[in-house]
């Protein structure tokens, strides 16, 4: 039994630890560590369920710093409870290079479980993470056999809840009853400006309530005894959600500058840690940390039992249902069935032989419809839009409170919070999530959409509605900027598709694709099928291939996507018969191209071909990246109008005639 006075002294390695690294760094966040000691020494001591020998062990309870400027709160954890972590580690933080960067970074150091600073995402991944855990508890657990059955822990402060996505996914986490999702709220009354309290007067208790929570309220964020008890009634509700609200002091035990702002985002100085360590009653140096505190700290040996005492239930579970144990197994390790692959391209290469001209976003259904029986670790939704975006297929099932085995999720009108809980549910693993909207409402989703691309994170982002095209509904609604703002993202890879091809293909891609995010770009209207040999399809693949070349050396290249690809072919055959050299090329998605080797992309775009047209109802400056400064672009600079589609085409230059016109005028030159 740990007694008051060693749970405080346990805690105050955190504290010196955290006022540490941020005196050496000269930079970061010493308040939140400091206030959330007490909290962070009960809960990983007494409840996380964690193996720091193995991070990745399936059944683990996941924790989720949500206030991700604290992030030496979690690196002092994972060193104290031996974790790959070294003190070195530690005395390297936010330095170049280091496991231990400003806010914690998933892949970094062992045990984190998702990258938070963005206030706000924290809690929104934690809300994935624990609708990710009882959906597959809904699908793979059978009576006696519990075999996934975790919680997910997250701590978040005032800015987390201040911000609006926080509304988003804790409302949703009400209304699915996500019953193991505990949060700790640490109610410090302090940000970056001062006292909360001209900004913030919320009442949080009656708001969670609200949204279909369990509310623990007035628990004194220093006294193990009462966190320990609300941690209890937390995890004895069982139907809703818990957040536990804390009343703390930020940078507690720091005399002069606890409870204030001055903690929150600056070191302490080196005064000010004396005077900590003599109030704290931490006799020891810079950066050190007595055997006796490691021992009571570590977790090895009560992770390994945990683990192991889990292995001994999936050998049953195994034993009683070899099938589900298989597809468990599988899905954990993110593999998509074996038989995948050639299904898909069986698929694709029927559609190519069974032409149909029809919208994108029906050829994205139809997809759907032919790869999702394979794959059940399929998690879709769609902020509200399904009948638009078609991400409803004949085997969907929605998931529910009273109902997690389904694959489907109705997100409601939650741009931002869906992409952020599609990247805790891809972090989670077991489950491969993607979620739709219109293409213009990415932009408040997007830096959730961001964040799945830093991470490296295999969501699928589903985005209809793609240009100009959507007509009526006028500029509000129509996108210009999205698609070269997903296209200049680090890690993220953006398909346009031209038909019910190069759709399926799009598909294919981003489902196989397990080191990043893809971004789906359909139509609206109907987009003509177009004609492909056997090279020419198995090309598509390539991100950008020759769909119509030239009897001869092409004299100019007119480069397309999406629903501009069947007028680039227009006229590109208006112009051949005037006796004119002319190649089109399909690129449905620039950064597969552009990882293709050098040989192919001469050979695609020869550079001895410096008159080329881009012709895309998207933002025109992305394209001279491709055309050069010898080229033209037929694209947008302007937002659109509303008016039907057809008009706005032809207003903005989305024609046969005006690409007739400007390839004349530049071969002439």
């Amino acid at each position: 039994m740990t007694t008051v006075s060693e749970r405080k002294h346990l805690a105050n390695a955190i504290r010196a630890l955290s006022m540490d690294a941020v005196q050496q760094a000269n930079s970061g966040h010493p308040g939140a560590p400091m206030g959330m000691a007490d909290i962070a020494e009960v809960l990983w001591r007494d409840y996380l369920k964690h193996n720091p020998t193995n991070p990745d062990w399936a059944d683990r309870d996941r924790f989720v710093l949500s206030n991700g400027h604290g992030s030496m709160l979690i690196y002092s954890l994972l060193h104290l409870t031996g974790y790959a972590l070294t003190i070195d580690d530690l005395k390297n933080f936010r330095q170049l290079h280091s496991k231990t960067p400003g806010h914690p970074e998933y892949g970094y150091a062992p045990g984190i479980e998702t990258t938070t600073g963005p206030l706000g995402q924290g809690i929104s991944n934690a809300v994935g993470m624990a609708l990710a855990e009882k959906v597959l508890a809904a699908q793979f657990n059978r009576p006696a056999h519990e075999i996934v059955d975790h919680y997910t822990y997250t701590f978040l402060g005032d800015g987390c809840l201040m911000e609006g996505i926080s509304h988003e996914v804790c409302s949703l986490a009400g209304t699915l009853g996500l019953g193991k999702l505990i949060a700790f709220y640490d109610d410090n009354g302090i940000s970056i400006d001062g006292e909360v309290e001209g900004w913030f007067t919320d009442d949080t208790v009656q708001r969670f309530k609200a949204y279909g929570w369990h509310v623990v309220a007035d628990v004194d964020g220093h006294d193990a005894g009462a966190i320990a008890q609300a941690i209890d009634a937390a995890r004895a509700e069982t139907q809703r959600p818990t957040l536990i609200i804390c009343k703390t002091v930020i940078g507690f035990g720091s005399p002069n500058k606890q409870g204030t702002e001055s903690c929150h985002g600056a070191p302490l100085g080196a005064d000010e840690i004396a005077a900590t360590r003599e109030q704290l009653g931490w006799n020891y140096g810079a950066f050190e940390i007595p055997d006796d505190v490691y021992q009571a700290w570590s977790g090895k040996e009560k992770g390994a039992s945990a683990e192991a005492a889990w292995d001994e239930k999936f050998a049953a579970y195994a034993k009683a249902f070899p099938e589900l144990a298989a597809e468990l197994k599988r899905r954990l390790q993110g593999d998509l069935p074996a038989d995948f692959a050639a299904h898909a391209q069986a698929y694709i290469e029927e559609l190519q032989a069974n032409p149909a001209d029809i919208a994108s976003r029906k050829a994205s259904q139809n997809a759907l419809n032919a790869f999702a029986p394979k794959l059940p670790e399929l998690l879709g939704g769609s902020a509200d839009l399904a009948g638009s975006n078609l991400t409803l297929w004949s085997g969907a099932k929605g998931v529910t409170a009273d109902d997690a085995s389904g694959n489907y999720v109705y997100y409601g009108v939650r741009e931002f919070g869906m992409s952020a809980i599609m990247n805790g549910v891809a972090l989670h693993g077991g489950l491969v999530p993607y979620g739709a909207t219109f293409l213009m409402f990415m932009e408040y989703a997007r830096n959730a959409v961001r964040m799945a691309a830093l991470m490296k994170q295999r969501s699928i982002f589903v985005y209809t509605h793609d240009s100009i095209g959507l007509g009526e509904d006028g500029p509000t609604h129509q996108p210009v900027e999205q698609l070269a703002s997903l296209r200049m993202t680090p890690n993220m890879s953006t398909w346009r598709p031209c038909d019910q091809v190069e759709s399926a293909v799009a598909w294919k891609a981003a489902l196989e694709r397990n080191n990043g995010p893809t971004a789906l770009i359909f139509s609206r209207q109907g987009l003509p099928q177009q004609r492909r040999d056997a090279e020419q399809l198995a090309n598509v693949a390539r991100g950008a291939y020759v769909l119509l070349d030239s009897a001869e050396q092409p004299e100019l290249i007119l480069i397309a996507t999406g629903s501009e690809v069947g007028l680039a072919m227009d006229a590109a055959q208006q112009l051949q018969a005037q006796g004119k050299q002319v190649r089109v090329v399909s690129m449905p998605a620039t950064d597969v191209f552009d990882a293709q080797p050098q040989s192919y992309r001469e050979q695609v775009l020869p550079s001895a071909v410096s008159k080329r047209i881009a012709i895309e109802a998207g933002i025109a400056d992305y394209w001279y990246k491709y055309v050069g400064l010898n080229g033209r672009v037929i694209g947008m600079t302007s937002f659109g109008e509303s008016a039907p589609a057809n008009e706005l085409f032809k207003f903005f230059g989305f024609t046969v005639e005006n690409i007739v016109n400007a390839a004349e005028e530049l071969l002439s030159e």
